[in-house]
């Protein structure tokens, strides 16, 4: 038995992560490998918010070499795929567990975990869990930055799109004209900002058009506008484009994946949030700050510490001081205005960092390359 045919299923929980990541492999296991991919999604009306091909309202459709499927219940009796993946802990169908049990062999059935650079992702990652009933076996595959874990989401093209891209006046011409957006001024620092609500917006903002230097923004539509826009005081909206003092931000409709890409690539600091994002800010090769998902009983603090730790070992002092300081302010939402003055003392010894930390990590295979290389030598 190979591991050519896959079943992803996807619950969409919170936001738009949870159907990046699962969209993202599924079409990098169809395009890359030649797989049969199967992406069982409920809620399909968000994952067309970020593949405008994707019909919110069609229960079957084949977009990018990927059958995507409503995931509802009842569920359908259909034959499992060889490989089975269960993104973030999302309950398979009772039915479709039995039918996996049917099935001779097996199918490798996965349970793909949030990322995380804890130290204990590498003891628990791919660990196997016996079906207490069933003769199933599900193995726990964790997403990492290190050799002992499942790697992050990175297509085998990506670092040459990027650079062609960062490397092509005329290309970043055409995508800010494909955004209603007059390019940016040379001197400009050019900031993309994207987070969950966050209070300290304003005391940002205040800070952009009371400072010595140009900020040209770039601010997405989301869950931060409506803040952004009472720190301004003005109504804000998709083409919206406000001139304050050194500020100069624009309102972004909500992008595609593949749209908001170059959104990083084409910025020289980028405020990012939730899963998909934060990694694909670290592939841009440019300073980020992460707007981490609140947890319960402050859980999210541990992640967070655990990147700044791993993402600053190869820094000096002073700028992984600086960094971390601005990311602790940003999720505290106080204190953002000092500790953005400091990264900018540390600019481009960061900037350096960013790059040098994308090559690094783009040595190791993908989460995609791990997961085949898993699957091909269990099956």
């Amino acid at each position: 038995m190979s591991c050519q045919s896959w079943d992803i299923f996807c619950t969409v929980i919170d936001n738009f992560g949870d159907a990046g990541v699962c969209w993202r492999l599924a079409r990098q296991l169809a395009r890359e490998y030649g797989f049969v991919v199967r992406l069982w999604i409920d809620r399909p009306a968000v994952l067309s918010r970020l593949v405008p091909a994707v019909q919110p309202d069609v229960p079957e459709q084949s977009v990018s070499g990927v059958e995507v499927r409503r995931l509802t219940h009842p569920f359908p009796q259909v034959r499992p795929h060889e490989v089975v993946i269960e993104a973030f802990g999302c309950a398979l169908p009772e039915n479709f567990v039995e039918a996996m049990a049917r099935r001779t062999p097996a199918p490798m059935w996965i349970n793909l975990e949030y990322l995380s650079a804890e130290d204990w992702v590498a003891h628990y990652h791919a660990l196997a869990s016996p079906h207490p009933r069933l003769p199933l076996v599900k193995y726990f595959f964790f997403p990492g930055f290190g050799p002992n874990t499942g790697g992050l989401l990175r297509e085998a093209d990506l670092f040459d799109r990027r650079a062609a891209f960062q490397a092509d006046p005329t290309a970043q011409a055409a995508f800010w004209q494909g955004l209603g957006v007059p390019p940016p001024q040379a001197a400009a620092q050019r900031i993309s900002l994207f987070a969950y609500e966050n209070a300290a917006v304003a005391e940002l903002l205040r800070l952009w058009v009371e400072g010595p230097d140009p900020v040209f923004c770039l601010l997405p539509e989301g869950r931060l506008l409506p803040q952004a826009a009472a720190a301004l005081g003005e109504p804000l909206a998709t083409g919206r484009i406000v001139r304050r003092g050194r500020l100069t931000l624009h309102v972004l409709p909500f992008l595609p994946q593949d749209e908001y890409d170059r959104l990083l690539w084409a910025c020289d600091f980028n405020f990012v949030r939730g899963e998909d994002s934060f990694v694909r800010a670290q592939w841009a090769a440019r300073p980020f700050a992460w707007h981490i998902y609140a947890q319960d009983d402050e859980v999210h603090w541990r992640k967070l510490n655990a990147f700044l730790a791993v993402y600053g070992a190869g820094l000096a002092p002073a700028p992984a001081a600086g960094l971390a300081a601005l990311w602790h302010a940003w999720n505290r939402q106080a204190g953002v205005a000092r500790a953005w003055q400091a990264y900018v003392a540390h600019a481009a010894a960061l900037a350096d960092h960013a790059r040098r930390w994308a090559a690094q990590l783009g040595r190791h295979p993908s989460l995609a390359q791990r997961l085949v290389q898993f699957c091909e030598k269990r099956l």
